[in-house]
């Protein structure tokens, strides 16, 4: 993995002019294996996340990413989300769906909904993805053949043509917590959380990711190699 990129989840992603936000969540073709966007929203969520083009990455260190554009031009990139209204109620209450809103309610110890007042669809915000293509979030769970085996911290690319070679895998327990780097030829699927093709004990022969602090990519090591990655 000497010449591949590494993008961690939550990393600073920085502007040629300053801090534009973090790392929140990447979108990736999953016919092609390839990553396509990374979403990037402002800290603590103060402004709205765009959908940034994986051409416009400049250089990645560890845990800092650059782009190679302005601040201007990031906002002026798509929006990685997207509001839609749903309806307030079925109609069964004697009133029109955009007459009425649903909001919890309690009673007995019992949860449940009831409507009240005169109000507008509730809005809900949705995510906005390319059509065909699909995002990995940090701490999107794993899944062996045999069960779930860790969760997602980000991803490993090559520079070259942006093809995902391994998933980023923390796996174990929070004192002994290990990341290990999964090939992406043993990814059967990502459109569902990421579902590999290899057991519980398979993944923990991998051997241990040592990532590298002065940027360059993450390296193994020593123990069982990892299989390099194929293309479909």
């Amino acid at each position: 993995m000497s010449n591949a990129t590494e993008f961690t989840i939550d990393s600073e992603v920085s502007c040629s002019d300053g801090v534009c936000g973090e790392l929140k969540r990447v979108v990736i073709d999953p016919i092609h294996r390839e990553l396509t966007h990374l979403v990037v929203e402002p800290r603590h969520r103060q402004g709205a996340g765009h959908l940034v083009p994986v051409e416009l990455v400049d250089s990645t260190a560890t845990d800092a990413i650059r782009l190679r554009c302005t601040t201007a031009a990031f906002r002026a990139l798509e929006a990685a989300e997207e509001t839609q209204f749903l309806p307030g109620a079925s109609g069964q209450w004697g009133y029109g769906q955009s007459q009425m809103l649903s909001w919890p309610y309690y009673g007995l110890g019992i949860g449940g909904t009831e409507g009240f007042g005169i109000s507008g669809p509730q809005p809900l915000l949705l995510d906005r993805v390319p059509p065909g293509e699909v995002e990995v979030r940090r701490g999107e769970h794993v899944q062996a053949t045999d069960g779930p085996i860790g969760r997602v911290r980000g991803l490993v690319v090559d520079p070259a043509d942006h093809q995902v070679t391994h998933v980023l895998l923390d796996h174990g327990h929070l004192w002994g917590q290990r990341r290990v780097a999964i090939p992406i030829a043993s990814v059967a699927s990502v459109d569902d959380g990421v579902r590999l093709s290899l057991t519980k004990d398979e993944v923990r022969d991998l051997p241990t990711v040592d990532v590298d602090h002065d940027g360059a990519a993450p390296t193994q090591e020593s123990s069982p190699s990892v299989t390099p990655a194929s293309r479909p």
